[in-house]
């Protein structure tokens, strides 16, 4: 798997790079890493694309560094990629904390190299409720999460595996895949994890989102449990009115596996205008 270093520290970073087309960026979100892409890899590069499928550091094939899990360091070293591999014409796929990462990428190194993006769920643009925000998560219910993270990581995550697919609505998705889906996220070392859930929370993106000049489209579930609709995606079409925000009654958070079909035919007819 080839890797680069991070520009900030020499952390070692992975990625993969299959095709020869159009490139498009994927960013995984929270805990998460390259392989959740996995359907989304098949599709495009059956379509024609270069896919490339970056591991942030601490999670994946990456390395494990002590810090550098503030937000600007993640969209540096996304903005160190783009630039070794000298890509343009770029779409950015992110899902859910990755689509603060690739906002912040956007404000911090422009949209020289990138045409457009497409958001999955994305944590943007405030998470957390202040007296400018009355619509995020009281500070008391963020705080509550980020302890049971401390607390009990591995039953967070079995409590909210049914509703991270929606399987009461989207009753086809096997219990294989939740399965794997977990284990993946399990697989994140904890303080890495509980750092990076405490930045998605805690980042104020509504400057980078009214930043936005290029084509966004966002793909979000009425059910989300994760990263609900009103607080983040109904917010970011306030900021940036051009975003096109295309909603699906039916799906969880992790739409990127239920939803694979409709997600990716949804994508593909955006990059091609």
């Amino acid at each position: 798997m080839p890797t680069y270093q991070s520009p900030s520290d020499g952390t070692t970073l992975a990625y993969q790079d299959y095709g020869t087309g159009t490139p498009i960026v994927f960013v995984a979100g929270w805990s998460l890493y390259s392989d959740m892409w996995e359907y989304q890899l098949h599709y495009f590069l059956e379509q024609g694309y270069r896919c490339i499928l970056p591991d942030r550091r601490g999670h994946g094939r990456s390395d494990i560094p002590s810090g550098g899990y503030d937000i600007d360091t993640r969209a540096d070293d996304l903005a160190a990629l783009i630039d070794l591999l000298d890509l343009r014409d770029v779409t950015l796929v992110a899902h859910s904390t990755g689509g603060g990462e690739v906002v912040r990428y956007l404000n911090r190194h422009g949209s020289e190299r990138i045409t457009r993006t497409a958001l999955l769920a994305p944590a943007i643009p405030f998470m957390l409720q202040t007296e400018d925000n009355p619509v995020g998560v009281p500070p008391a219910l963020a705080e509550e999460t980020l302890r049971q993270l401390r607390t009990d990581r591995p039953q967070w995550f079995a409590d909210r595996a049914q509703g991270y697919f929606a399987t009461h609505l989207r009753p086809g998705t096997s219990q294989a895949m939740i399965d794997e889906e977990m284990k993946r996220c399990l697989s994140t070392p904890p303080h890495v994890a509980l750092t990076v859930q405490r930045e998605a929370l805690m980042t104020d993106y509504r400057a980078d989102v009214a930043a936005l000049r290029i084509p966004t489209l966002i793909l979000h579930g009425l059910v989300d449990q994760s990263i609900p609709i009103e607080l983040s995606s109904h917010q970011a079409v306030k900021l940036a009115p051009h975003i096109v925000l295309k909603e699906y009654w039916d799906a969880g958070h992790g739409l990127y596996l239920t939803h694979q079909d409709e997600m990716n035919s949804e994508i593909h007819a955006f990059i091609k205008g």
